[in-house]
């Protein structure tokens, strides 16, 4: 049956109460006990609990993600904002910054002891922020809002545009002579592929993807498949923790596997990032600290940006909708593609995040949370099974089209190697009006100025901004500027609508995105 979602936002009027705002991090209070009894409830170990395990093993990370999802949303966010120790294993990596950086990119990433540390703003989000020297002129972090809708996106793109192959190969084979195929998928160009008889492929017409068809959404470069190995990288690169993950290492190696989150890694058709070890026991970096993040943490991590909330939409100027219709006129359109659909969600539940004057008590932001799962009793005697229905689900403003494109020399980018980057994803637009700086160097202080940074492949729609009257411009800006991040932690929603008139307001009674109240047990805490 469907999950009765009616009834579990009934509990709400009973559970909310007054809620501290969370900070972008968050200490172990289990080993910086404090007054205000803030920061995360349960230990590492505590967290990691039975690790991986399944479906019927209590405590592990299949068993809470199947059983427990706002829970395992929950605690992927809390270790998403956890601050690792030295004794968790926390600290340099890569000769602690010395070493071959034309090869080693990660020298130049800094050291963190969070990943909030750079991916935190607004607060208690994963937002944005933190300059990284992995290139020159450095890579500004970008946010993550909506991460899980662009991988499953992605992948869809990816799936269609090898199918096309598949069958203009078949065809080729059939007939004996050559098929040239369009490759489009979800509306979007990708140039185009010839099959020719004896099976070999002419790719010198694909356009804004490599020659082998799988989309990467991940770095501005497009260089990685799946959030998987974006956690399991950066948790080894920018905060010297080494991940053992039997998911990632197998597909790494030729296998076929399928995450925790639903997403399929096939190492047959793709280069996977491996771990570096997939020995629990083993010390890849040499700190005396081993399994120093098991593959439940990763699962956590995982799931929680698979659902994590996509961008909102602030207040409108009075412009703003005809604004929307300039930019469609300049032709930025073309590569920023405002609305794509997914066929198949693998999310539990979705977050629209709107303007409300009214409802939005602390920023004019309301947050509606409505569930995408079905529950199911197994008869096992353990908590239903919620799984995600797999329904269509519309992208509106996302504004991508994940291609690389060529946008001129203003957005080149300086390798240490010594050789120059010359095309870049595609940067989906939604949360732009609170991103600032621009760029994925973060050079560029303003929309304005990032919008006449661009050449290329989109020089034609510069200029037409460029000749824009003020007015017009003006107009195209201000709808810009609605396209927003928030900070769930402050935002209300129907999880939370706060209360004004609480004693101590805004600090507290200001309203939130309140996961614990969809928790299988409520009372018990994070």
């Amino acid at each position: 049956m469907r999950h009765p979602w009616a009834r579990s936002l009934a509990a709400v009027a009973v559970a909310v109460g007054a809620t501290v705002p969370a900070l972008g991090q968050l200490v172990d209070r289990t080993l910086a006990p404090n007054t205000a009894n803030e920061g995360i409830a349960k230990s590492l170990t505590e967290q990691i609990g039975a690790g991986r395990g399944d479906r019927f093993t209590p405590g592990s990370s299949a068993f809470i993600i199947a059983r427990d999802p706002f829970r395992a949303i929950k605690r992927g966010r809390q270790l998403f904002q956890r601050k690792f120790t030295r004794a968790q294993g926390q600290g340099p990596v890569f000769g602690d910054g010395a070493g071959n950086v034309n090869v080693d990119l990660a020298i130049g990433a800094g050291l963190s002891d969070s990943c909030a540390s750079c991916h935190g703003r607004p607060r208690g989000s994963a937002g944005f922020g933190g300059d990284v020297a992995t290139r020159p002129d450095s890579r500004d972090a970008p946010h993550l809002f909506g991460l899980g809708l662009k991988e499953m996106l992605a992948d869809e793109i990816t799936t269609r545009l090898r199918a096309l192959r598949s069958a203009a190969l078949a065809e080729a084979a059939a007939s004996g002579h050559a098929v040239t195929r369009a490759l489009e998928a979800k509306g979007i160009g990708y140039g185009s592929i010839t099959a020719n008889p004896n099976g070999t492929l002419d790719t010198s017409q694909v356009r804004g993807v490599d020659a082998d068809l799988r989309v990467r959404p991940f770095f501005a470069h497009g260089g990685t498949i799946s959030m998987r190995e974006f956690v399991v990288g950066a948790l080894n690169a920018e905060m010297g923790l080494q991940a053992v993950d039997p998911d990632l290492w197998a597909a790494a190696h030729g296998a076929q596997v399928t995450t925790p989150a639903g997403m399929v890694l096939d190492g047959a058709h793709d280069t996977v990032e491996s771990p570096t070890t997939n020995d629990p026991a083993a010390d890849p970096d040499g700190d005396g600290v081993a399994n120093e993040v098991p593959n439940a943490v990763v699962d956590y991590l995982e799931f929680y940006l698979l659902n994590y909330f996509k961008p909102g939409h602030g207040e409108p100027p009075p412009g703003a909708q005809a604004g929307r219709a300039r930019f469609e006129s300049t032709g930025c359109g073309t590569c920023h593609v405002p609305d794509l659909t997914i066929d198949h969600d693998r999310r539990v539940a979705d977050v629209e995040t709107e303007f409300d004057p009214e409802r939005g008590i602390f920023n004019r932001l309301f947050a509606t949370a409505s569930g995408r799962f079905e529950q199911t009793d197994d008869g096992h005697g353990f908590p239903t099974l919620k799984l995600p229905r797999g329904e269509p689900f519309v992208v509106r403003d996302i504004f991508t089209d994940f291609k690389r494109h060529d946008v001129g020399p203003a957005f080149y980018e300086r390798n240490y190697d010594g050789t120059t980057r010359t095309q870049f994803l595609t940067t989906p637009l939604w949360g732009v009006g609170s991103s600032a700086p621009y760029g994925h160097d973060g050079r560029s202080m303003s929309l304005t100025e990032v919008i006449l940074r661009h050449g290329g492949e989109a020089q034609e729609a510069r200029d037409r901004f460029a000749q824009m009257g003020s007015g017009d411009r003006r107009l195209l800006l201000d709808f810009l500027v609605t396209l927003v991040l928030f900070p769930p932690d402050d935002t209300a929603s129907n999880l939370n609508p706060g209360n004004p008139n609480a004693l101590g307001f805004p600090q507290v009674g200001h309203g939130s995105i309140k996961l614990p109240v969809l928790f299988n047990d409520p009372a018990e805490p994070e």
